[in-house]
């Protein structure tokens, strides 16, 4: 079971966060980043909060398709391992 969100912005964060976080309650494990085609340093402080959401499920979610602009963002803020 996965999820795969094309956009996570500033302006749709909020509702692709909530989104997130629900398919995680539900057993979501893997969340498809290949189909992401928009994105800022929003994007970077949902995939944390997801990462955060599976952990206190103690379930390991896996974020596959990471697309090279979005892990730059995560080098910069220094997270890019949390992810």
């Amino acid at each position: 079971m996965s999820f795969s969100p094309t956009s996570i912005t500033m302006t749709d964060a909020a509702d692709v966060l909530r989104e997130g976080m629900e398919a995680i309650a539900q057993g979501v494990t893997t969340v498809d980043l290949s189909g992401l085609t928009h994105f800022d340093s929003s994007a970077v402080s949902a995939l944390l909060a997801w990462q955060r959401a599976a952990t206190e499920k103690s379930v390991s979610l896996e974020l596959v398709g990471l697309p090279a602009g979005l892990l730059s963002l995560a080098k910069l803020y220094s997270v890019d391992t949390l992810l």
